[in-house]
């Protein structure tokens, strides 16, 4: 009888040291989670080809980038909408400095903004970064990557 009560709380004590690493682990490593549930498709943008990941429900564009620490310099996110409106994009919980493209229905480039990673600041001081006209589409990169690759107003947006 004791021995079976030394391991029954053997057992427990490592069944509390596992449920406590496990939650510990989504706290701290959301981003692996996060991008584990993105379906990736191939995007051509002026002389560029890269994959991206893609937001397609309502779900995946409120979680969008939220906790990445980095991107590669490549790499970034398509958001494709059910409809052409303006489009608002905030950095809440997102905590690397991106670029943002709006793009028509018809996938032609209308604006671009830079937005400051929202680290530090309450959600009633983020800004908004607004599309000036009706978007279908969006695309997230890291800071400064379409003035680099140099794609411009009028680019179109190749979704393969």
């Amino acid at each position: 009888m004791v021995l079976r009560l030394k391991s029954f709380a053997k057992a427990n004590v490592l069944l509390k040291i596992f449920l406590t690493a496990f939650v510990a682990a989504q706290l701290i490593l959301p981003s692996a989670a996060t991008a584990a549930g993105f379906k990736k498709k191939k995007i051509t943008l002026g002389s560029k080809t890269l994959v991206v990941e893609v937001a397609e429900s309502p779900q995946q564009h409120e979680q969008g980038l939220m906790f990445r620490d980095k991107l590669g310099p490549d790499e970034g996110m398509l958001f494709v909408f059910k409809n052409e409106e303006t489009r608002f994009f905030w950095m809440k919980n997102t905590l690397i400095d991106l670029s943002i493209a709006y793009f028509d229905k018809n996938r032609t480039l209308i604006d671009i903004h830079e937005m400051t990673s929202g680290k530090g600041v309450p959600d009633d001081q983020l800004p908004s970064y607004a599309s000036v006209k009706p978007a279908k589409y969006a695309l997230e990169m890291s800071k400064g990557w379409f003035d680099k690759n140099k794609i411009k107003i009028g680019a179109k947006l190749k979704i393969k």
